[in-house]
């Protein structure tokens, strides 16, 4: 019965054009709620569905990112397969966390990177971080994605299934190019090796989330970074080091990928430079005044 379920689901959420990523979160969550009232899908009432929305609020602490999916996926299921119009889905709300996320300075960037001990990990992890690209961006990287004439990469159907074209430093096309002679795949530049490198010559797949997702957090512990939450999206934040070096805010929503440009403001509060020249002006002003 329950396959039933998740077949209709899965059509739904295709249909609604949700990247496959949001597809198994929201099946994911509909599969906790099933499991939590052990019984299909279409037996939960509403009231059980607030007591379930409570119960992981109030007892799990979860936090508010995860509350808010868990609230999207299953309104959605609901909604779209259930077609249930309850009241209980025109208010529920999990307000955004305001917390800023970790940031790395350029020095800590470098040390991370040092203590990569395999070449394609982190090949990856410096392109990732030298073209603010998100991890599955890329892992799917292509070598038909590389513009070497114009220095430019082709982002395919990144986050929202949006193309976009991200400047490609000169030391980034070096290690890609002495990256790719270690497997020299028509196609993906970070082939899954296997057993191998005949395999990664001919292996259509990526490399796996959890390898380059290992590498990264192998090399933040022995660089000795002991910030909070450090991980590959943590890379992204090549943002602060832009506008450090004043680059326009505008540009960098591009670059990154960002559908507002609030997302990309966020990078403003993560860098000093703005702070550190109003706090020289005001001392030459005070300066002045005496």
């Amino acid at each position: 019965m329950m396959n039933d379920w998740y077949e209709r689901s899965m059509k739904a959420l295709q249909l609604a054009g949700l990247a496959e990523g949001s597809q198994q979160c929201y099946t994911r969550a509909v599969r906790m709620l099933v499991l939590f009232y052990d019984k299909t899908p279409d037996l939960i009432s509403e009231e059980e569905l607030q007591e379930y929305f409570l119960h992981r609020r109030n007892v799990d602490k979860w936090s508010s990112g995860t509350l808010r999916i868990c609230y999207c996926a299953i309104r959605f299921f609901f909604e779209k397969v259930l077609r249930r119009d309850w009241h209980i889905f025109g208010y529920l709300k999990a307000e955004r966390s305001k917390k800023l996320p970790a940031v790395l300075s350029q020095e800590e960037i470098a040390r991370i990177l040092s203590c990569v001990r395999t070449p394609h990990n982190r090949a990856y992890l410096f392109t990732v971080y030298s073209c603010g690209l998100r991890l599955q961006e890329g892992l799917h990287l292509e070598v038909g994605d590389i513009d070497s004439d114009r220095m430019l990469i082709h982002v395919h159907r990144g986050k929202g299934a949006k193309d976009r074209m991200v400047p490609l430093p000169p030391p980034t096309l070096a290690v890609l190019r002495e990256h790719w002679k270690s497997h020299k795949n028509p196609r993906p530049i970070f082939p899954a090796l296997g057993c191998g490198d005949k395999q990664g010559a001919t292996a259509e797949s990526p490399l796996a989330i959890t390898t380059v997702v290992g590498a990264m957090k192998d090399a933040v512990r022995q660089a000795g970074i002991t910030k909070r939450s450090v991980h590959i999206h943590t890379l992204r934040h090549y943002a602060t080091h832009l506008l450090e070096e004043g680059v326009n805010l505008r540009v960098i929503q591009r670059y990154l990928g960002h559908s507002s440009i609030e997302t990309t403001m966020v990078y403003l509060h993560l860098t000093r430079k703005g702070h550190d020249d109003a706090v020289q002006i005001i001392n030459r002003l005070m300066g002045e005044i005496r």
